[in-house]
């Protein structure tokens, strides 16, 4: 999703410069941005430092290896749990960076049409020099305070997201189990009170068995182990942890990095 919002980005009118880890992945936007060699040199006098990565532990490692100036805004906009916020809001403190966590609701498609949704946390003052960024990769900024909210909701998106998925896949492997054509659930439900338009995204891949990746399921996973960490035995999160369990077996299959819409092989106990 990276290669895609920094493309917006640049298209908007802002100078970029981007890094990837392999540099391979960032060399298709030598057209429109200045293609670095090192997380260093990426960040050099930049005025705004956005950081979208795996995980809590991958941006950490960038943010050091960028090493940016005292001032620099930082826009990090992946999903990295409530853990990981928090550590990366110290490092800023302390580097001297204004930080603003501000994850993203949206996959590879709404990106590159950027139609995201941003979920922004942080200081009011930041929010004037954040807004061209955050218009340039999506449709709907949410301002929500304190840095560390945005996170949260996050986590609870996606929660609804990964049990949507795993509710769809689960309806149509019982339809399957009980003679039916799977097909008569996405039939049934569509037009009504219960319909959902992702159910019929999701539901259409599970189908037909093609997973073309527009969020892999190994991150799916990742996402739905931050959910089951964020509720800490407070709520119960059954839904989630089935999401978790069905995808941890995705993932061992060797299906990582096909669609999240993959874990149907699991419901149907396929490998």
């Amino acid at each position: 999703m990276g290669a895609p919002m920094a493309a917006n980005i640049a298209k908007a009118g802002l100078d970029v410069r981007v890094w990837n880890r392999t540099r391979a992945k960032a060399e298709p936007l030598a057209d429109v941005a200045t293609v670095a060699d090192s997380a260093a040199s990426a960040a050099e006098g930049a005025d705004i430092l956005v950081t979208m990565l795996a995980d809590g532990p991958a941006v950490a490692e960038a943010f050091e290896a960028a090493s940016p100036a005292p001032g620099t805004l930082w826009l990090q906009m992946s999903t990295v749990g409530l853990d990981w916020t928090d550590r990366l809001a110290a490092t800023a403190e302390k580097a001297g960076v204004v930080f603003v966590d501000s994850p993203v609701l949206g996959t590879r498609q709404p990106a590159e049409q950027a139609q995201l949704q941003v979920l922004a946390s942080g200081p009011e003052e930041a929010r004037p020099k954040a807004t061209p960024v955050f218009d340039a990769v999506g449709m709907k900024t949410q301002w929500l305070g304190p840095a560390g909210r945005g996170s949260r909701l996050k986590l609870v998106m996606n929660a609804w997201v990964l049990t949507l998925t795993n509710g769809t896949a689960e309806s149509l492997g019982l339809a399957r189990a009980l003679g039916l054509d799977p097909a008569l659930f996405l039939e049934t439900i569509k037009g009504g009170a219960i319909d959902v338009g992702y159910a019929h995204v999701k539901g259409a891949a599970m189908l037909s068995g093609d997973y073309p990746a527009a969020f892999p399921a190994d991150l799916a996973a990742k996402d739905a182990r931050l959910v089951v960490e964020a509720a800490a035995g407070d709520v119960d999160v059954a839904g989630a942890k089935a999401v978790l369990a069905h995808l941890e077996s995705t993932v061992a299959a060797g299906h990582g990095d096909e669609d999240m819409a993959a874990l149907f092989r699991a419901v149907l106990k396929e490998r």
